[in-house]
């Protein structure tokens, strides 16, 4: 599996052996079952997660208990509740699996470390960050100027994979339509 890591993080910086036995020190490698809670609304974030193999979404519970999919993760995707990841507060979602997942998890006093140690990791998490935030902004820029049909097939040329994976409650959740008609719009 610590090929795996390596591969991901080369796919932006290239490390020498020594660089990436130190870099690997820092994380740890969890398994999962399916339905699993890496993170419960309300508990301190601790972790953040890069999926090697399996399907995880984070989800946010409104005041009425309507669950709102926030995001999907796959394998080769960081996710964790970022807000309270990087301020170390209280979560206000949750991160479940969807499938039997593992990943590669990396605590915060890590993520410091590793960014103030080296310059090639900041510029790795930089670079990361920077892609997160783009996805962010693309998918709220979608909301406000996309029609329910236009989501549906923008998200189905960019995620194949996951009408194949994710049951169509929950990309119907993720889509903010309702299963009726993600039905329609997939006819």
């Amino acid at each position: 599996m610590k090929e795996k890591l390596r591969a991901h993080i080369e796919n932006i910086i290239l490390l020498r052996d020594d660089e990436f036995a130190h870099i690997l020190s820092h994380f740890s490698f969890e398994t999962f079952k399916k339905n699993d809670f890496l993170i419960h609304e309300g508990d301190q974030v601790k972790f953040c997660y890069l999926i090697v193999t399996g399907l995880l979404k984070l989800v946010y519970d409104d005041k009425n208990g309507k669950q709102h999919i926030v995001s999907f993760a796959m394998e080769d995707w960081w996710e964790s509740d970022f807000s309270a990841y990087f301020s170390q507060t209280n979560a206000k979602m949750s991160l479940q699996c969807i499938e039997d997942t593992t990943v590669f998890s990396l605590s915060f006093a890590n993520y410091q470390k590793l960014a103030a140690e080296s310059p090639k990791m900041k510029q790795f998490f930089l670079e990361k960050s920077n892609s997160g935030h783009i996805a962010s902004q693309n998918r709220i820029l979608s909301f406000l100027t996309s029609s329910a049909k236009e989501r549906y097939e923008q998200l189905l040329n960019q995620y194949p994979l996951l009408f194949q994976r994710v049951p169509k409650t929950l990309l119907a959740s993720y889509l903010g339509v309702s299963r009726e008609t993600l039905s329609r719009l997939s006819s």
